[in-house]
């Protein structure tokens, strides 16, 4: 009987432990998440120039409001293929349209 009381209070022991593990990295993951990347602005000017020599040849600009930022994602990642734009200049001209979202 002593035996099973051990273990029982060894796996509580075990299960506390786990369970505040697990509560230090979930909150350390939500602080991480919580706080925004912080954008490059020399990258936001290389895309606002990229979107004037590719997208504005085809495109009146329109308000970056009227899109999410994922939507910008998909938009410009369908455009990336059409326009043959380089990945780099993709990405500027995404970081462009979230930084005027």
């Amino acid at each position: 009987m002593r035996i099973q009381k051990r273990q029982f209070a060894l796996l509580g022991i075990a299960l506390a432990s786990a369970t505040l593990v697990y509560s230090s990295i979930s909150t350390a993951n939500a602080e991480q998440t919580a706080q925004p990347k912080k954008t490059d602005p020399m990258l936001i000017v290389k895309g606002a120039k990229a979107w004037k020599e590719n997208c504005g040849r085809c495109h009146n600009f329109r308000s970056p409001k009227e899109l999410t930022d994922e939507e910008w994602d998909v938009s410009v990642s369908h455009m990336r293929v059409r326009a043959n734009l380089s990945k780099e200049d993709a990405d500027a001209v995404k970081a462009f349209l979230k930084a005027s979202n």
